[in-house]
């Protein structure tokens, strides 16, 4: 055991450039916790718990650091909210105080509307072209009630890329028909 007391963790998350070389532990119940130096720090680096669904696949569900977040300061985070529809939101740690995101400075990137509670997908990340990829579920029930997968109209079932320096940040469909991309990664030696 690493770390106790903690309340439906799912991710576990480094920044780029963290000098203290912190883990960020996402709680699914809408807060992220640090643990330094093997204990979990006091209080809560962010928290809106107040905002997120609680159903089993909903809740906030991912984080990723901008590979710039040395100097930008930013992350972004993807949940559903209480009427269960998804939000992927930029925030930025509060100038001065390295163990707290300033919650004024949140950026909303991409909102989804869920028809279901489950397939919601979750996870963000950035991939090695600089890009935030959001992995987006069929939307839930089963067999795909709504066809999602095929419906390049639809951002359910696909994974999405985003330029979150583009302003407006732009999206693209890197991927479709997936079901529940509920975690991924890319090969740090070939990309893929």
């Amino acid at each position: 055991t690493v770390a106790s007391g903690l309340e439906r963790p799912v991710a576990l998350v480094a920044a780029p450039g963290d000098v203290r070389k912190r883990l960020f532990i996402v709680e699914q119940v809408g807060t992220i916790r640090v643990l330094e130096k093997g204990a979990i720090r006091a209080g809560v680096f962010f928290d809106i718990k107040k905002n997120v669904s609680r159903d089993n696949e909903q809740g906030l569900l991912g984080l990723a650091f901008h590979p710039r977040f040395a100097d930008n300061r930013k992350l972004y985070v993807n949940y559903t909210d209480r009427g269960g529809d998804t939000h992927v939101v930029e925030y930025q740690v509060a100038a001065g105080d390295a163990d707290r995101v300033d919650m004024a400075t949140a950026r909303e990137i991409l909102r989804v509307e869920q028809p279901y509670s489950n397939h919601n997908g979750g996870h963000v990340l950035f991939g090695p072209d600089g890009r935030l990829w959001v992995g987006l579920g069929d939307g839930g029930a089963a067999g795909d009630p709504l066809e999602a997968g095929q419906d390049d109209g639809n951002r359910l079932a696909k994974m999405l890329r985003i330029d979150v320096d583009a302003s407006p940040p732009t999206v693209d469909i890197a991927a479709k028909g997936v079901r529940n991309p509920w975690r991924y990664s890319f090969d740090p030696a070939t990309g893929d």
